[in-house]
């Protein structure tokens, strides 16, 4: 991939997909093709197959996908399903029809069985049940990873497919309704402290473990990749160090600045008991990650704090 490459990133207003525009635009590359939602409705099989067929694409960056936290993984697993096996679909598909150079699909940790072995090789993919609150949008996943690998083994098409751990930083989501876990809580706890609140509620146990990789690490690991990982076969991408929810939150409660009390409710779900990954293949390959989790935090507090207050204003 030189960087005259056509390469489009699906998805690129999104928190991934940005990331990815950034880190391709830093390594030089110019002829980066990206369409907003109104432009393209990738879940569009006809629209989708045009668009490709205009724009004639050497390489596709698949970050495009419905996304959410556990209650909206709950409450609209239909949308989580069917949304992301259409958009899977019509991309992989129309990549196959204008004979792409390479396709990157990304995955997701949450794939893994729920009780699988810690940390996650990537050998125990499909080796038991899925975590039941993120079923609907681990099923996608599967179905789109599986799909790009049968065309490399069918037609030949070439895929790159990383397993990325839990992410977070610039252009991430802070609505309560569709926030991850992190962003979620660095919300909540600035929130919480600018406003003088006593005390905070936080979904679960907090004995739930976590790992956390800021998105321009993904996005450099995935350019990277491109080059250094030839096989058709899933890939983690991710620290390798994960730490539990309490831990986490009460990190962020320390840089956000609040004096309260923190209440755990325990009736609410803790998701997959543990998520790490095994990231030996890619620490193998010569990858390491960069940003602190505890920079990375305060960075996301900032962009909160900023957008507040443009908000308010």
């Amino acid at each position: 991939m030189n960087t005259q490459s056509r390469i489009f990133v699906a998805g690129h207003g999104g928190m991934v997909g940005s990331a990815i525009v950034r880190a391709l635009t830093q390594a030089g590359h110019t002829n980066i093709i990206t369409a907003s939602r109104e432009e393209l409705d990738l879940r569009g099989q006809a629209s989708v197959r045009t668009f490709f067929e205009r724009s004639k694409p050497e390489y596709v960056i698949l970050a495009a996908a419905i996304v959410g936290g556990i209650e909206a993984n709950r409450s609209r697993p239909v949308e989580f399903l069917r949304d992301n096996l259409q958009i899977q679909n019509n991309v992989i598909d129309s990549s196959y029809a204008v004979d792409i150079k390479k396709l990157v699909f990304l995955g997701s940790s949450c794939i893994y069985p729920r009780e699988t072995q810690q940390p996650m090789r990537e050998e125990y993919l499909l080796t038991g049940p899925l975590e039941p609150t993120n079923e609907g949008y681990a099923l996608a996943k599967i179905a789109g990873l599986r799909l790009a690998q049968y065309y490399q083994r069918q037609y030949g098409m070439e895929c790159l497919i990383p397993i990325p751990c839990n992410l977070y930083g610039p252009n991430d989501s802070f609505d309560p309704k569709n926030a991850h876990v992190l962003s979620a809580n660095v919300r909540r706890f600035v929130d919480a402290a600018k406003d003088n609140i006593p005390e905070v509620t936080v979904w679960g146990t907090g004995s739930a473990k976590r790992e956390f990789m800021h998105v321009d690490d993904l996005a450099r690991a995935l350019l990277f990749l491109m080059d250094a990982w030839k096989s058709p076969e899933v890939i983690n991408v991710g620290t390798g160090v994960d730490l539990t929810i309490k831990e986490l939150v009460e990190l962020i409660a320390q840089k956000a600045e609040y004096k309260g009390r923190i209440i755990w409710d325990a009736t609410k779900p803790d998701g997959m008991p543990r998520k790490c990954m095994d990231i030996s293949k890619l620490a193998k390959l010569g990858f390491k990650p960069t940003m602190t989790l505890e920079h990375g935090i305060e960075q996301m507090i900032n962009d909160y704090r900023t957008k507040a207050t443009t908000l308010s204003q």
